[in-house]
């Protein structure tokens, strides 16, 4: 009798596990690097750019895991199988969640985008899936676009002031009430003028508004939707490249499937005798499945290493986006907090220009007003007597 396979599917098993510990350590390197960036550090580009998760493959979906099983018919048939270990779900293999070790988030306490977006989401638009990274990069757009709103914001705000200054300036020179005499006249003048002087102040706040809060906001990152899209595109490539990884994983685990039935059915042949040419069948099929399970661990090991490039690309690129917002929601704060206090200084200047308002009217005095008017206009101060007979 010819004698069992010289390998097994579980030996082959044993050879092919996904090296977990192995992403493990290497994205306790990538968050070292991280931790020792500059403040500025470069977007990540290879290729074409840095990265993005791409929408899941719809034709790759849920699928079994890389552990391979023993085929009906097999001497180890009766055995009780072991638990996969693995499972994989749109071309991206996790623990199983039946079998799955505790793991530790990479930066723990501290609710890091890299920890939170391995997985693919449902589509609330539509039937499919949104990939992590496509939510982290949306959230990265939808700020910028937010940042150009509250920069529209402001113009509107410049729009008010300048249009406050303008009509405060007419509204100075109008003549009602230039007749007015004396102290509560002189008072009256100064009223005039602190409107033509906190006009001033309104065109100098409209204009910083402008330098120091508005033009910041919409030049900041100019470009940022462009590197986004070609962040987009890298992790793109690399989710493409996993998917084209696992599919060759599939087909070659079909093909062994298939070699193994074969090298089975020629093997029973052999024992019943069918056949003469038997025995040397049973050898070129021990060939081919022997080639077919060479096959497979080539096509796993193509398969791990593109997930691990994809692994590094998305611990780096998620902690970059990270920064970015930092970044993003630092710069606006300080910004409107430039905007506040040029507020103050606002209500500061149009303070002043009514103290001199103040300090007139402190001094009106109605008797000495009446003193001035009538040595100026007295018709005379011999009053009248009664007409003698």
């Amino acid at each position: 009798m010819i004698r069992s396979l010289e390998w097994s599917p579980h030996s082959l098993q044993k050879r092919i596990r996904l090296p977990y510990c192995h992403l493990a350590g290497k994205a306790t390197c990538l968050l070292r690097a991280a931790d020792t960036m500059s403040t500025q550090p470069p977007m990540r580009l290879h290729g074409s750019g840095p990265t993005v998760l791409l929408g899941p493959h719809q034709a790759l979906a849920l699928r079994g895991t890389f552990s391979l099983q023993q085929n009906p018919g097999s001497p180890s048939q009766g055995k009780k199988q072991s638990k996969e270990s693995t499972i994989t779900i749109n071309c991206v293999t996790f623990p199983h969640p039946d079998t799955m070790p505790e793991q530790q988030l990479l930066k723990p306490t501290e609710w890091s985008y890299c920890d939170y977006f391995w997985a693919d989401k449902k589509d609330p638009q539509g039937n499919g899936t949104v990939a992590g990274f496509e939510i982290l990069l949306q959230k990265q757009l939808k700020g910028k676009q937010m940042q150009k709103e509250m920069s529209e914001f402001i113009r509107e705000r410049i729009k008010i002031e300048e249009e406050y200054a303008k009509n405060l300036a007419k509204l100075s020179q109008n003549s009602l009430a230039a007749q007015e005499e004396g102290s509560l006249g002189e008072a009256w003048a100064q009223v005039k003028k602190s409107l033509a002087d906190e006009a001033e102040v309104h065109l100098k706040f409209s204009s910083k508004l402008h330098s120091e809060v508005e033009k910041p906001l919409m030049n900041f990152r100019e470009n940022f939707k462009k590197d986004m899209k070609k962040c987009d595109h890298h992790i793109a490539d690399l989710r493409k490249q996993l998917a084209s990884r696992y599919a060759s994983v599939e087909k070659a685990r079909k093909a062994l499937t298939e070699r193994q039935k074969d090298l089975e059915m020629k093997t029973q042949q052999l024992e019943i005798k069918l056949s003469n040419k038997t025995e040397e069948d049973i050898k070129k099929a021990r060939r081919k499945s022997t080639q077919a399970g060479d096959d497979l661990m080539r096509c796993v090991d193509l398969y791990n290493q593109a997930q691990s490039k994809w692994f590094e690309e998305m611990v780096t690129t998620t902690l970059e986006l990270e920064r970015l917002e930092v970044e993003r929601v630092e710069m606006i704060r300080q910004h409107l907090c430039q905007y506040t206090q040029l507020r103050h200084e606002t209500d500061m200047f149009n303070q002043s220009t009514v103290e001199p308002v103040d300090q007139l009217l402190r001094k009106v005095d109605p008797a000495k007003d009446r003193e001035l008017w009538v040595k100026e206009h007295k018709t005379g101060d011999i009053r009248p007597v009664d007409m003698e007979i």
